[in-house]
């Protein structure tokens, strides 16, 4: 099954320089846990609220600072083209739980273990994705 079938499309974004806690606000107002950082159609990043929580709110850094300064620059994408069987094992292999779909770079869509997890034929995968995620790390003796 083609990604475009499970993903969500229209997604909202935040440039680098919106302020943090508009970010939050909207991550609220939308109920998501993740806003893709765009600059035009370009994704440059993503913020997720452990983002914010950790290097943002832990750190006692301003919430009017850019997000920017706090979010995950570089995020693993997918593509238009994958299919979402690929999209499941690539989320399991880096163990995160939403991926943005680009193409040439714009953002396009967004896919999370729940998208998969509704869909029939992928529930198996989105489980064992969401084992391979959730799995703790091992403490260092």
């Amino acid at each position: 099954m083609n990604i475009e079938k499970v993903m969500t499309t229209n997604v909202e974004f935040c440039t680098p320089d919106t302020p943090i806690h508009q970010v939050a606000a909207k991550m609220k107002d939308l109920d998501v846990g993740v806003i893709p950082i765009c600059e035009g159609e370009q994704l440059t990043g993503l913020a997720t609220d452990r983002d914010i929580v950790l290097k943002a709110v832990a750190s006692n850094v301003s919430l009017d600072t850019p997000v920017s300064e706090v979010m995950t620059t570089d995020p693993v994408r997918g593509t238009v083209h994958m299919t979402a069987e690929e999209a499941a094992d690539l989320m399991a292999d880096v163990q995160i739980r939403r991926l943005p779909i680009v193409e040439d770079g714009k953002l396009i869509g967004i896919v999370s273990l729940g998208d998969l997890a509704v869909t029939e034929k992928l529930d198996d995968e989105a489980s064992q994705a969401l084992e391979e995620i959730s799995t703790p790390s091992e403490p260092n003796n």
